[in-house]
Formats: C-alpha cells, structure tokens, sequence
C-alpha cells in the first residue's frame, strides 16, 4: 500500500514539474506575442482609421517581429565577451543590454533613414502598392531568417539579413536586372573584410597587453601604468566611435572635431583611471588573473556603449521598410528621399529590440561568449574594443564591414592567438638538449612517450572548430537564404491580392 502510494505522489511531482516547466517555455513566446499583438494595436491609434490602416497595423507586427530577433540574436556580440569572461552576470548583461540599445535607439535612431530600396535596387520608381509588397517580404524574410539563425545558435548579420529580402523581392517584382550587383558584391566582400579585420585588431592588442602587463615579473606595477593608458585609448576610440556612428543621426561633428574630442576623452579617462587602477591594485596578488579583474569594468563600460550605438544604428533593420511603407503610403508613391521616423515607430523597435533580448538572447550570448573560446576579461576586453576600432578603421577607409562578423572575429582572434601561443609553450620542451629551457623528463621520452607528446600538442585546440565553420556558413548563407525566403514571401501576397 505505502510502495502504490509513494508511485502515485512521484507521478503527481512529475506532472507537476513537466507542467512548470511547459509554462517556463511558453512563458517567453507568449510575452512576445502580447508585445506584437500591442504593436498592432499602438499602430492603429497612431495612423487612425483610413483604408490603409490594416497594412500598417501588419507592418508594425512584422516589425515589431523584426526587433525581437534582432534583439535575440544582434546584441549577444555586445555582451557575449563580457558574460563569457564573468566580468558581468546574465541577469546584469541583459539590463545593462536592454537600457543602452532602448537609449541608443530612442535618443540617436535618428529622425531620417534612407531607405535600403535606394541601395540596392535600380529601378527609379516603383509602383506604390508594388514597393510596399517588397518592404513588406523584405522584412518578413529577414526577420524568419533571424529566427532560424538565433533557433540554431549562429549570430547573423541582420543587415546582410535585410539586404538578402530586399533584393529577392525585388527580383521577383521587377527582374535581375534592377539589382545593384556592385553594391551585392561589397556585401560579399565584408564577410571576409570583417571578422579578419576585428580578428586582427583584437589578436594585436591581446599581443601588446601581454607584453606591457601579463608577462611582466611585476605584474601590478606593469598595471598601474599600462591599464589606465589602455582605458584612456578605449575613452578615446569609444568617443570617436559614438561621433561618427552611434550619434551619426542626430549629430555629424567634422572629421578635426571627431579626432579632438577623442584626444581630450583620452585625457580624461587616463586622468580618471590612474587613482582608480591604484586604489584597486593595492590588495590585488602578482598574478596574471587577479590583474586581469582591473579590466573588467571597462569591459562593462565598453559592452554598454557598443549596445548603445548598435540601439542607434541597427534599430533601422528592424523598423527602415516599416517606415519606408508608412511613407509611401502617405505620399502615394516610392521615390522618396528620406524616410521619416516618428517616435511611436522608434518605440516599436526600441521595445522590441530590449525585449527580444530579454526573452531570447541568453542563447546566443553563451554562443558568443562561451562556446567559441575561452574569455577572460583582458580577452574580452580585446574583442570589444576592436570592434570599435575596426569600425572606425573600415569607415575611414570606406570599407564595408559588418559589426556582427567584426565582433565575433574579434573573438575568433584572441581565440587562434591564444591556441598559437599555448601551442608554441607546449612545442618548448622539446627543444634540443643543450638548451637551458629544456625539460628534463623530455630527454628520457620514449618514442611512445614522444608520440603522445606531440598528439597532445596537436590536440590543444582552444577554438572549437565546429562553431567556426557553422558560423562562416550561416554568414554565407544569410543574403541568399533571406532573399529566397523573401521572394516565395512575395509570390505569396501576389496570390492572396490577385497580383
């Protein structure tokens, strides 16, 4: 009786447990789907009742759909080396993550954003209802696109995702011929252009950072004077960094101006961070993981300032056909110069982006932070101040890059580096007898022994390979697969209007 009794009350906890955790995982869909649904209607009060209500009620859905996987999937380069480092935990990276992009994209979204149409497509003028069909499956494509990427863990550029739907839906509407293949193909270039500049960039100052600090003998005196030079670089390059793109929209200092202020920012955070690191440094051991925690608020400062100028530069993926179709509709045709962007369709994306984060980014941040490599915080810090400094790099030299791509090769850097550099350690004790760093069990190695050795060296690989190649494919991929899926979106609203 007592052994049919504790069978039962075990099947009762079991229901119980599989019941929470059904309602855990409906938890975050279903929030979404209130924020779409208040998408929708927050739209409807803002254009009012006309014959076109119901296309802007649709299209502030789409999106708002949009801004939550860019949410999902776009802000895990920001945060993923700084939760991958355990500078900062999940809970506190999600806030920091939702305040600044929600603030990037509110206070510097912008007031204009040309349309992406404009770029990509040759066609001088398109019909109105033709033009909104194309925004409309540009957005819907990219946005499922995004989906699948964030769904299987591979960090996706949400550009490259737009630009994939605007030209599949504009092939299909008006032929090959109105793409502008020369601008297709600088896209291409960035997928190598990018993630080999940010790799570069980060490997560089991972290089320098070692040789002024980690592997000095006196590591905390290294540190009191090499951290607050590398914090005032990153006050400096950050200032820069935020003039020319995360403020962009809303203020266009000169390019002498821009270089001022990043001196006197240099200054500044050198002047700032000089009692700090020192005040810090006081009860801190001479080794390299207890000076390694004096970078970590600047990386947190670093995560927070690249979440605000990807709120003010990206909100446009989410919310730039939206408000191009709004737009047209308002004027009746497609040849417009600028599209307007009033605050109750920034708030969408702005919402929508912090939410899908939120809800959905955990995932990914593990993928970036976690999955590629191990990060500490000098890594992470490496990673996210080149990818300001590739950038400002690619910008000057008018190179098109992606600060997606540039964010996780930046990772892929510090990562190979590290591999490089343990490798050559490992390979150190096999140098010939007469060195004075020779290992003297390496002398007595049997052939086996050396055999095993030297597998072991083969071995340590400290960048998983899988996350490398399935990465790159989702990069590849991402333009063809959002354009295919945008021009079937396409067919399909062509049948259901009688186009």
């Amino acid at each position: 009786m007592a052994n049919a009794l504790d069978k039962d009350l075990q099947q009762v906890v079991g229901i119980e447990k599989a019941t929470h955790n059904l309602s855990r995982a409906l938890a975050a869909p279903g929030i979404a789907l209130v924020f779409l649904l208040a998408a929708g209607v927050w739209a409807s009060f803002a254009v009012g009742q006309s014959p076109t209500t119901y296309i802007v009620v649709i299209g502030a859905v789409i999106a708002g759909y949009m801004a939550l996987n860019v949410g999902a999937n776009d802000v895990a380069n920001n945060m993923g080396p700084a939760v991958g480092s355990r500078a900062i935990s999940m809970t506190g990276a999600l806030i920091i993550a939702a305040i600044f992009e929600a603030a990037g994209a509110l206070l510097a979204g912008g007031d204009v954003v040309s349309t992406v149409a404009r770029d990509l497509l040759t066609v001088p003028e398109m019909e109105s209802t033709t033009f909104i069909m194309v925004m409309m499956s540009a957005l819907l494509a990219s946005a499922l696109w995004v989906n699948v990427a964030t769904y299987i863990g591979a960090p996706v550029s949400t550009t490259h995702a737009v630009v994939g739907g605007v030209v599949g839906a504009g092939i299909v509407a008006a032929g090959f011929s109105v793409v502008a293949w020369p601008m297709i193909g600088t896209i291409a270039a960035s997928w190598v252009i990018s993630p080999v500049l940010g790799g570069i960039f980060a490997a560089l100052l991972l290089i320098v950072i070692r040789a002024t600090i980690t592997t000095r003998l006196d590591k905390i005196s290294s540190a009191r004077v090499w951290v607050p030079i590398f914090v005032a670089a990153m006050t400096g390059i950050f200032t820069m960094y935020l003039a020319t793109k995360g403020l962009s929209r809303v203020w266009e200092p000169s390019l002498p101006l821009t270089i001022l202020l990043g001196v006197v920012a240099s200054l500044l955070g050198w002047i700032v961070a000089m009692p700090w690191v020192r005040r810090r440094s006081l009860h801190l051991e001479n080794r390299k993981k207890h000076v390694a925690t004096l970078f970590r608020l600047p990386l947190v400062i670093a995560a927070a300032l690249l979440s605000f100028a990807h709120g003010a530069n990206d909100v446009a993926n989410a919310i730039g056909p939206f408000a191009a179709v709004v737009t047209s509709l308002e004027s009746g045709h497609s040849e417009i110069a600028g599209v307007a962007l009033p605050f109750w369709v920034l708030a969408i994306g702005a919402v929508g982006i912090s939410l899908g984060l939120a809800l959905f980014g955990p995932r990914l941040i593990k993928t970036v932070g976690e999955h590629i490599t191990r990060l500490n915080e000098i890594r992470a810090y490496c990673a996210a101040l080149s990818a300001a400094v590739t950038v400002l790099v690619a910008s000057a030299l008018g190179m098109p890059v992606s600060s997606t791509h540039i964010a996780v090769g930046a990772i892929f850097g510090v990562g190979f580096l590290r591999e490089y550099i343990s490798r050559r350690d490992m390979e150190g004790s096999a140098v010939p007898a007469n060195s004075r760093f020779v290992d003297p069990e390496a002398l007595n190695a049997t052939p086996e022994q050396a055999l095993a050795s030297a597998r072991k060296i083969e071995r340590r690989r400290l960048v998983r390979r899988n996350h490398v190649y399935s990465i790159a494919a989702a990069w590849v991929v991402t333009v063809p697969a959002s354009a295919i899926l945008s021009a079937l979106v396409y067919l399909g609203l062509g049948l259901i209007i009688g186009r």
